[in-house]
C-alpha cells in the first residue's frame, strides 16, 4: 500500500488539490434558488441511500406490528365469540323458563276453568321402542294416580294412564298404535273412535261414508270410553277420504302441538257440553247514532221506522183514532172499524180523518178537510 502511494502521490496530491477547489468553489456558489451547490450535492448523494434505510426499516417495523396485532385480535376474537356463545345460551335458558312459566300459568287458569278435578304433573321420562309414544310423568299412586285415568292439557287430550307406580305413573299418549277414546265432531256431531298410528296423525275410525265431516272441524271427546270426560278437545280434521263402508279421517291432535312438558292427570272426570259453532254470518252491532252537536238540530227521519209489523200497527191505531173505535172493545155485530180509508202522516194531529167523507170517485175513501189559512191582513189606509 506505502509503494502504491509513493508511485502516484503526485497524482493522488493534485487530485486531493483539485477536490478541495471544488468543495472551496461549491461552499461559496450558490443556485438560483439560493443553495449551496456542497448542500444540494450531499443531499443527493445521500438521498437514494436514506430511502433504501427508511425502506427497510418500515417493513420491518410493520411486518412486527402486524403481527402483534393479528395476535391481539385473535384473542379478542376468542373472547368475543365464547361471550356471544354464553349469551345464546342465557337467551334459550330464558325462553325455556318463560316457556314454562306460560305453560305452568296456563295449566292453572285450566284447572281453575274446567269442573273435573286434576293434578299437575311433569313429564320425566320417554318410552323406549320405536313404535312406542309412551312417557313417564312424575305422579303416581302415591298422588292418587290409577290406572286408566285420562292425560289432557289445556289444548287437548295427551293419552291414558297405563300404568301406575307409587312415585310415578306410565302414560300411553294417542299416537300410540295400542290408544283408542271416543270422540265427536263439533260441528256435525259425528261420532267415531279415535286410534293411534305411530305418527303425528291419528285415525277416526267407525265414521260412516253418508255421515259428513270437513276438513278443519273440530272433534272433541265423545265421553263413550268411560276414560276421558266429554268435551275435551281431541284435534282438528286434517284428510278426508271418501271410501266404503267408513271413511277416512285423519286428525291432528291438538294436545300434543307445543310439546310434553307439563300435564293434567284427571283424578275425577266432570262430563262438559261440547261448545257451538260460531255462525259465519254472525250479527254485527249497531250502535244509536251520536247526539247533536250544541248549536244543531236533531235530524229527524223522513218516514216512519222500524219494522213492516210496527208501521202496520201504527196504521191501524191511527185508524181507530180517527173512526173513535177502540180495537179489543165492542159487542158482536157492531161495525168494524174501515180500513181503506187513507190516515193522516204521524204527527198531523188535528188534521185527522173523521169517516164519512169521500169524494166521488172513491166514497170509501175520507178526504180530510185542509186546515183553513189566516185571513189577509187588509190593505193600508182602511
Amino acid at each position: 500500500m506505502e509503494t502504491l502511494l509513493n508511485r502516484y502521490r503526485n497524482i493522488t496530491v493534485l487530485l486531493l488539490v483539485i477536490f478541495a477547489q471544488l468543495v472551496l468553489i461549491a461552499v461559496q456558489v450558490r443556485n438560483d434558488q439560493d443553495v449551496r451547490m456542497v448542500r444540494v450535492w450531499s443531499i443527493t448523494a445521500i438521498t437514494p441511500l436514506a430511502r433504501v434505510l427508511e425502506a427497510v426499516r418500515g417493513g420491518t417495523s410493520g411486518f412486527f406490528q402486524n403481527y402483534i396485532l393479528m395476535h391481539d385480535a385473535r384473542a379478542d376474537n376468542r373472547r368475543l365469540q365464547a361471550d356471544l356463545d354464553r349469551l345464546k345460551m342465557e337467551n334459550q335458558f330464558l325462553k325455556t323458563e318463560i316457556s314454562t312459566a306460560d305453560r305452568a300459568k296456563a295449566l292453572v287458569a285450566f284447572q281453575q276453568r274446567t269442573q273435573s278435578r286434576t293434578i299437575a304433573a311433569r313429564v320425566i321420562a320417554a318410552g323406549a321402542g320405536a313404535s312406542s309414544r309412551v312417557v313417564f310423568v312424575d305422579r303416581g299412586s302415591g298422588s292418587g294416580v290409577e290406572k286408566g285415568m285420562a292425560v289432557v292439557t289445556p289444548d287437548g287430550i295427551v293419552g291414558k294412564v297405563i300404568a301406575a307406580y307409587p312415585t310415578a305413573s306410565e302414560v300411553m299418549l294417542v299416537t300410540d298404535p295400542e290408544f283408542a277414546a271416543g270422540v265427536v265432531s263439533q260441528k256435525n256431531r259425528v261420532v267415531g273412535t279415535l286410534k293411534g298410528q305411530g305418527q303425528s296423525t291419528c285415525k277416526v275410525d267407525y265414521v260412516p261414508s253418508e255421515e259428513k265431516v270437513e276438513v278443519g272441524e273440530a272433534f272433541f271427546t265423545s265421553g263413550d270410553d268411560r276414560i276421558f270426560p266429554k268435551g275435551f278437545p281431541v284435534g282438528v280434521v286434517r284428510v278426508v277420504r271418501a271410501s266404503s263402508p267408513y271413511q277416512e279421517v285423519l286428525v291432528e291432535p291438538s294436545g300434543l302441538d307445543r310439546g310434553l312438558e307439563a300435564v293434567l292427570i284427571v283424578l275425577e272426570g266432570v262430563h262438559q257440553a261440547i261448545p257451538e259453532v260460531a255462525p259465519a254470518n254472525a250479527p254485527i252491532y249497531l250502535g244509536t247514532p251520536p247526539p247533536p252537536a250544541s248549536g244543531e238540530q236533531a235530524v229527524q227521519p223522513a218516514g216512519p221506522v222500524g219494522t213492516d209489523a210496527d208501521r202496520l200497527l201504527e196504521k191501524y191505531r191511527q185508524i181507530g183514532a180517527a173512526e173513535n173505535h177502540k180495537f179489543g172493545e165492542g159487542a158482536p155485530g157492531t161495525k168494524p172499524p174501515d180500513f181503506n180509508i187513507k190516515v193522516p202522516p204521524a204527527g198531523a194531529g188535528a188534521d185527522a180523518a173523521t169517516p164519512g167523507r169521500g169524494d166521488a170517485a172513491n166514497p170509501a175513501t175520507v178526504q180530510l178537510p185542509a186546515k183553513p189559512s189566516s185571513p189577509a191582513p187588509p190593505p193600508r189606509g182602511q
